[in-house]
């Protein structure tokens, strides 16, 4: 057998310097400003208090959207995109903000309106049930998960899915 050599490189670690020297070194740990981190956590919370009002212009802009999929079945791929769209942008925010249901609900719709899936008016109805189940959750300010009431929501928007795709199958 020939002989073989093997050789080792060590490759710099880029990481730090990309964290712009907060990684730690040995025993140290990284620490951040009290002042800045309250001031940001508070900027947060503010951003909170206007996230229902500020969501539901995006929650109407999808009903828009909707309406313009019932009324011109013949462009609904380029309004499918527009909702997915949206769903997109919104589907980080809600959890962001405490309203962890607009953030499941626009990450189903976010799949829901994929290039891949139909245009079909059953979809359509799919799409409305996802938009009025996020203007529930708005309106009656349900953060978080939403407990038992989110269930039931969640419950509801499925049966909704089930009941549009079996007439689609």
């Amino acid at each position: 057998m020939p002989k073989v050599t093997v050789r080792y490189y060590r490759l710099k670690n880029k990481l730090k310097e990309k964290t712009l020297g907060l990684a730690p070194r040995g025993d140290d740990e990284i620490s951040f400003d009290e002042d800045i981190l309250a001031q940001a956590t508070a900027a947060l919370e503010d951003m909170a208090e206007d996230y229902p009002d500020w969501v539901s212009t995006l929650i109407d802009q999808l009903a828009d959207v909707h309406r313009r999929c019932v009324d011109t079945p013949e462009q609904r791929v380029p309004l499918f995109e527009q909702l997915h769209s949206i769903a997109h942008d919104m589907r980080g925010q809600g959890g962001t903000f405490g309203y962890q249901l607009i953030s499941d609900f626009a990450d189903g719709l976010y799949a829901f309106t994929d290039k891949s899936t139909s245009t079909s008016d059953n979809h359509v109805e799919v799409i409305k049930a996802h938009i009025d189940a996020m203007r529930v959750v708005i309106k009656q300010r349900i953060s978080g998960d939403g407990g038992e009431v989110g269930a039931e929501i969640k419950a509801g928007l499925e049966a909704a899915i089930k009941k549009y795709m079996a007439q689609n199958a």
